[in-house]
């Protein structure tokens, strides 16, 4: 069988979360918050469900610059594996320290910063948009000689680290915070702290941060707190993922002069008018709902809803040479309705019910497709007819149950 044995990190992340969340427990330590958490997970599952489609995109990049660029004809061995470590993890912290000093990198980059936690659910905040600004980067390497093949299996392995530092479970590493970017290094780089803004952007080695600058050790007397400095008060699944451009536009439409739109765009965050982030949230969030706590039935639909996406996703993956594109964009469109109504349920919106019924009759044409029977295809046309003629009553229902 042709697997695509990428698809067991998906237990395997679930497995290691698990533990960290059983240690948070036993120790009597606060690491998790239900709503966050699955925010955090709703963005890895659509990074990783579209790495489906984009990673040989990405891959093919690297192949042409190769072959129509290359400074250099570098060939596999020990030496020059460990040349491309260090330019990898060099090119990485300048790509990390420009998405903090750039708007424009910043607006894809944000969301990884979003959460309160700082656990192992936060590496899970990586967006489609994200891997395509750090391709840019990484494009440096095979530019330089480096043969794609090589790059890819490296980044592979390279992206299996900093996993392990999104954690408040393994304190100080002793003599490796000399060296390598550590869970206490990376936690401050998480911080909202204004001594601890814009520091540690190293990915695997500390060395670069401590050679340009930018390295600060964590201070026993300050205590961490973890996300933006200017909190998002939301869990919206499309909220999380565009405010900061809706944030950027906004300021670029009202910006005087060719000078200022060009500093809104490649200027610092800092830079931009705090009052627009103000306005769109007016406009597109209801924040007083966010006062209300999660009810009973919201966790447990939530949590039913993140479950099924994850074995969703898992089968996806793991068959995706047996999938054609009617089956993918099938399931990826049943994922992303979830992601987004999962986010939108936690925030107790109204215009959810729409989801839920696109969602249901995305599963009858999927069945309809697949089992294209008369007498079915009959009642899934009846049962598409009823949700429409009875739409308001199971709306007033389904808040009841969900909300109250």
């Amino acid at each position: 069988m042709k697997l695509n044995y990428l698809g067991f990190a998906v237990p395997l992340f679930l497995f290691f979360i698990g533990l960290e969340y059983l240690y948070s427990k036993r120790k009597g330590k606060n690491f998790f918050q239900y709503a966050e958490s699955v925010a955090n997970l709703n963005v890895g599952i659509a990074e990783r469900l579209l790495d489906i489609f984009t990673t040989t995109l990405f891959f093919g990049v690297f192949v042409y610059i190769h072959e129509h660029f290359a400074i250099f004809d570098i060939k596999a061995g020990w030496f020059t594996w460990v040349l491309l470590f260090l330019a990898t993890d060099l090119v990485w912290y300048w790509y990390h320290r420009l998405a903090h000093e750039i708007n424009a990198f910043w607006a894809v980059h944000v969301v990884h910063h979003q959460s309160e936690d700082f656990n192992y659910t936060v590496s899970a905040r990586i967006t489609v948009f994200q891997a395509v600004v750090r391709c840019m980067f990484w494009a440096v390497l095979p530019l330089l000689g480096f043969p794609p093949v090589m790059i890819s299996i490296f980044l592979l392995i390279h992206g299996i680290y900093p996993f392990f530092i999104h954690t408040r479970a393994l304190g100080k590493w002793g003599w490796f915070e000399k060296i390598l970017v550590t869970p206490s290094h990376h936690g401050i780089h998480h911080a909202s702290n204004p001594e601890y803004l814009d520091k540690n952007y190293g990915d695997v080695l500390i060395i670069w941060d401590k050679l340009f600058g930018t390295f600060v050790e964590e201070k026993k007397e300050v205590e961490i707190v973890y996300g933006l400095t200017k909190p998002l008060n939301s869990h919206s699944f499309l909220w999380q993922h565009f405010h900061f451009p809706l944030e950027i536009y906004m300021n670029f439409r009202y910006a005087k002069g060719i000078k200022a739109k060009w500093k809104v765009l490649f200027g610092k965050p800092d830079d931009l008018d705090p009052r627009y982030r103000s306005i769109l949230e007016r406009k597109l969030l209801n924040v007083r709902l966010h006062n209300r706590p999660a009810t009973p039935a919201i966790r447990q639909y939530v949590t039913a809803q993140t479950i099924f996406c994850m074995v969703l996703l898992f089968g996806v993956i793991l068959f995706e040479h047996y999938l054609n594109g009617l089956q993918l964009f099938l399931s990826s469109a049943f994922i992303f309705i979830s992601l987004i109504n999962s986010g939108a349920v936690l925030d107790q919106r109204k215009w959810i019910f729409y989801l839920e019924y696109a969602r249901a009759v995305l599963v009858m044409i999927a069945v309809g497709v697949y089992y294209p029977n008369g007498w079915l295809l009959t009642g899934i046309f009846a049962a598409v007819a009823l949700l429409t003629w009875y739409f308001r009553a199971i709306r007033r229902y389904y808040f009841r149950i969900l909300y109250t």
